[in-house]
């Protein structure tokens, strides 16, 4: 059976609930939710399974903060035998618009913290990343203090349509495959609001 490993970036614990940063955790939350499949805490990260058409999809949200989490991807591939072409990863995106999604095959970390260390950890920038745009709208400085602030009830409105297309994006992912999925959702979703 074809294994896939989703994984969304974000740091454990309820002070980072619904912050910039989590977005990645958010849109596997959907998907979790929309799959009536529940996450149990595992060794790096919190875990579960379920399957499309045959194809076994096993989403990670790792526990080793953000700047660690090449870590738990590295364990959670090598453990379940995941070839580098089915891991997808979901990140925030400062350089996106609030909400706008992009997916690519490969590319440099962007500066993300997580994407950097997953990088270094596994060796190579060549696995596919979702990008979801978190804005930038914060003075010169005050990267830490968006990227760790909370989405308020305006930003979900936006946000919101935009974790469904998220969830979408890594089920077309697993069925059809990366080009076909960036193809079919890039152009649609480029611009966020």
């Amino acid at each position: 059976m074809d294994k896939y490993l989703i994984v969304g970036l974000g740091n454990p614990g309820d002070e980072y609930d619904g912050t910039r940063h989590n977005t990645g955790f958010m849109v596997l939350d959907a998907f979790a939710k929309a799959s009536n499949i529940v996450f149990e805490d595992k060794r790096y990260g919190f875990i579960c399974e379920t399957s499309l058409k045959g194809r076994k999809v096993i989403l990670l949200k790792p526990t080793t903060y953000m700047n660690l989490s090449g870590n738990a991807v590295r364990y959670w591939m090598n453990k379940e035998n995941i070839a580098l072409e089915h891991l997808l990863v979901i990140v925030d995106d400062l350089s996106l618009p609030l909400g706008a999604l992009r997916l690519k095959g490969k590319g440099s970390n962007g500066g993300h913290n997580g994407l950097g260390n997953i990088q270094s950890v596994i060796g190579t920038q060549q696995y596919a990343r979702l990008r979801v745009g978190i804005g930038n709208d914060f003075p010169k400085g005050m990267q830490v203090d968006w990227v760790l602030g909370k989405y308020d009830e305006e930003d979900m409105k936006v946000l919101g349509p935009s974790i469904d297309s998220a969830v979408d994006i890594i089920k077309s992912f697993v069925l059809a495959g990366l080009n076909i999925t960036m193809n079919q959702f890039n152009n649609k979703h480029a611009n966020g609001k």
